[in-house]
C-alpha cells in the first residue's frame, strides 16, 4: 500500500514541477515573442525523410502547463479516491499515458505525430472507460471508441491528401491551403474529425456514456484532454476555416449542440451526467466561436473552463463517495451542513461555469457573448447563444438547490462528513485557479484590449438572461411532485428533450449496433466460414483425411488385401459377364 501511495505522490510532484516549468517558459516566450520549431530526422530512405517535429510557442506551452497542472492534481486526488483499488499502479500508468498522448498532440506541427497523439487518446480513453468491468462500462467504452474512430479515419485521409504538398508539416502550408480551393477538403475533414472528438451533433452520445469511467478520469477527460483535442486542433488550423463552405453548417451544429446539452441537463438526475452535459454545452460554445473566426477567444475559454470543470468533477467524486456511491441528486440535499468545504468548492466552480462576475468563467464567457452581440449573425444563432447561457444558469441553480438546500432524502440514519485531507488539498489548487485564472489569462492572451461598444441594455443582456435562468432553475427545483402531473400531457416532448434528442438511441442501437452486427456476420460467414473452409482449416482437414486414408493402407493388414482382392475379382467378373 505504501508503494502505491508513493507513486501517486511522486507523480504529483513531477507533473506539478513540469507544469510550473512550462509556465516560466511560456512567460519568457510571450515577453520575447519567441517560437521554437525542432525537427529530428529519424530515417531517410530513397530521399523520403521521416521526421519528428516539435512546435513550442506560447499557446502550446500554456496549454501544456494547464494539462500538467490538472493531471498532477487529479493523480494526487486519486491517491485517496482510488485507495481501495488493488491495481492502482495500472490506473496511474493509464492516466499518465493519457496525459502523454495529449502532450504529443499539443506540441505536434506534423500530421503523423498528431495521429499518434490523437489515436493514443482514443485507445487509452477506451481502457479507462471500461476500467470498472461491467456490461454498462463495456458498452460505453465501445460507443466511445467507435465514435472516435471516425475522427481517426478522417485524420488518416488528411495525411494521404497532404501527400500533394510533399510534407506533413501542416504549419508551413496553412497560408497556401487557405487560398487553394482544391485543398478545401483538408479543412472540411479536419472540422469533421474535431467534431467527433469534441462530441458535436451528431456524435454527442458518447460523452455522457463515458461517465462510466472513474471520477478522476472524468475530471481529466472533461477539462483538458480528450474532448478539448478537437477544439485545439481547430485552433491550430484556424486559417483553413475562413473559406470553407461547410463552416456555416458547422456553426449551426455547434450552436444546436450547446442548446441541446443545456436542455438535456435540466431533465437529468445523474450528478456526473449533468456535469458531462455542461461540458458538452461549453464545447459547443467553443466550437461556435471558432467557426466565427475567433481562435484566441476559444482558447481563452478552453483554459478557464478546464479549471472549474476539473474542480466540479472532483467535488462530485467526494459527494458520490460520501453518499455511498449514490449519483442520483434526488437522494441528496442539505450537504452544505455536513461538508462545508466541498460545498464551497462546488458552488464556486458552479458559479464560475455560469459566468458570475470576477470568477474565471466570467472573463471568457462575457467577452464571447459581447463579441457575438457585435457580430453580424442572424437572429437564430444569436438566440441560440443567449438561450443556452440561460440554460447553463438554469441547470446550475437547480443542481445547487438539489444538493445544498433541499432536505436530505437518502436514509433515516446517515453519517456525512468531509473525506480525508488528500482530496481537500488537491481541490484547493483548482479552487484558487477557478477564481484567479480568468483575470491573469485575459491579461496574457489579450495584452491590448479590444474596444467593445454597445448600448447599456445590450451590455446588460448577459446578466438579464443569467438571472432569468437562475430564477427558473430555483422555481423548478422547488416544485412538488403533485404539480408535475400537468406535464404528463407533454411526456413525449419531455422524453425527446431529456434523452439528448434520441441521439444515444440512434447511435447505440442504430449506427453502432448495425456495424457491430454486420461485423459479427462477416466474422461468422467469411473469417470463420468460407475463408476457413478454403484456406487453413479446410486444407488441414483434407490433408488429414487423406493421410488417415493412406495410413490405413500402409498398415499391411492381410484383411485389407483380401477385401480389396475380392472387390477386384467381383469387378472383373462383372465386366466379363457384360
Amino acid at each position: 500500500m505504501f508503494m502505491k501511495m508513493s507513486i501517486c505522490f511522486n507523480m504529483f510532484f513531477i507533473l506539478f514541477f513540469f507544469s510550473m516549468s512550462m509556465f516560466v517558459m511560456m512567460m519568457y516566450f510571450i515577453m520575447n515573442n519567441m517560437v521554437i520549431f525542432l525537427e529530428w530526422e529519424i530515417i531517410t530512405l530513397n530521399s523520403s525523410m521521416v521526421k519528428m517535429s516539435i512546435l513550442l510557442d506560447w499557446m502550446s506551452l500554456l496549454f501544456m502547463m494547464f494539462v500538467l497542472l490538472i493531471s498532477s492534481v487529479v493523480i494526487y486526488y486519486s491517491k485517496s479516491y482510488m485507495s481501495s483499488e488493488l491495481n492502482l499502479n495500472r490506473f496511474i500508468i493509464l492516466v499518465l499515458l493519457f496525459v502523454f498522448s495529449m502532450i504529443l498532440l499539443i506540441i505536434s506541427p506534423n500530421m503523423i505525430s498528431i495521429l499518434l497523439g490523437w489515436d493514443g487518446l482514443g485507445l487509452v480513453s477506451y481502457c479507462l472507460v471500461i476500467y470498472y468491468q461491467n456490461i454498462k462500462s463495456y458498452n460505453a467504452g465501445m460507443l466511445t471508441a467507435l465514435s472516435n474512430r471516425i475522427g481517426d479515419v478522417l485524420i488518416l485521409m488528411v495525411i494521404s491528401w497532404m501527400l500533394n504538398y510533399g510534407s506533413w508539416n501542416y504549419i508551413f502550408y496553412l497560408e497556401f491551403m487557405k487560398n487553394d480551393y482544391s485543398m478545401m477538403m483538408i479543412g472540411t475533414m479536419i472540422i469533421m474529425a474535431a467534431m467527433t472528438k469534441s462530441a458535436q451533433i451528431p456524435f454527442s452520445s458518447w460523452l455522457p456514456a463515458a461517465m462510466a469511467a472513474p471520477t478522476p478520469v472524468s475530471a481529466l477527460v472533461h477539462s483538458s484532454t480528450l474532448v478539448t483535442a478537437g477544439v485545439y486542433l481547430l485552433i491550430r488550423f484556424n486559417l483553413l476555416l475562413e473559406n470553407i463552405y461547410f463552416l456555416k453548417l458547422f456553426l449551426l451544429l455547434s450552436g444546436l449542440t450547446m442548446f441541446m446539452a443545456g436542455i438535456s441537463a435540466n431533465y437529468e438526475f445523474d450528478l456526473k451526467k449533468i456535469i458531462a452535459l455542461s461540458t458538452l454545452s461549453q464545447l459547443g460554445l467553443m466550437m461556435s466561436i471558432l467557426s466565427m473566426g475567433m481562435p484566441d477567444l476559444a482558447f481563452f475559454h478552453l483554459l478557464t473552463h478546464a479549471m472549474f470543470k476539473a474542480l466540479l468533477f472532483m467535488c462530485a467524486g467526494v459527494i458520490i463517495h460520501m453518499m455511498n456511491d449514490t449519483q442520483d441528486i434526488r437522494f441528496m440535499g442539505g450537504l452544505v451542513n455536513y461538508i462545508p468545504y466541498t460545498s464551497l468548492c462546488m458552488n464556486i466552480s458552479n458559479l464560475a461555469l455560469c459566468g458570475i462576475p470576477f470568477l474565471a468563467g466570467f472573463y471568457s464567457k462575457d467577452l464571447i457573448l459581447e463579441m457575438v452581440s457585435m457580430s453580424n449573425l442572424n437572429m437564430f444563432i444569436y438566440l441560440l447563444y443567449y438561450i443556452s447561457t440561460g440554460m447553463t444558469m438554469y441547470y446550475t441553480i437547480r443542481l445547487i438547490m438539489y444538493l445544498m438546500v433541499n432536505n436530505n432524502n437518502l436514509i433515516t440514519v446517515y453519517n456525512l462528513f468531509d473525506e480525508d485531507y488528500i482530496m481537500l488539498k488537491s481541490m484547493f489548487v483548482l479552487l484558487f485557479m477557478s477564481v484567479v485564472s480568468g483575470s491573469f489569462l485575459s491579461w496574457m492572451i489579450f495584452p491590448i484590449p479590444s474596444m467593445i461598444f454597445m448600448p447599456f441594455m445590450m451590455k446588460m443582456m448577459v446578466i438579464y438572461v443569467s438571472l432569468m435562468g437562475g430564477i427558473m432553475g430555483y422555481l423548478v427545483s422547488n416544485m412538488n411532485i403533485y404539480s408535475l402531473n400537468k406535464f404528463m400531457k407533454t411526456y413525449e416532448l419531455s422524453s425527446f428533450l431529456g434523452m439528448m434528442w434520441f441521439m444515444p438511441s440512434l447511435s447505440t442501437y442504430g449506427v453502432n449496433y448495425m456495424f457491430l452486427l454486420m461485423s459479427q456476420n462477416l466474422l461468422k460467414i467469411v473469417d470463420m466460414g468460407w475463408s476457413e473452409m478454403y484456406s487453413g482449416q479446410g486444407m488441414f482437414n483434407i490433408m488429414k483425411n487423406y493421410s488417415i486414408f493412406y495410413n490405413f493402407f500402409q498398415m499391411n493388414n492381410f484383411k485389407i488385401y483380401l477385401f480389396s482382392f475380392i472387390i477386384w475379382m467381383m469387378i472383373y467378373l462383372f465386366i466379363m459377364l457384360i
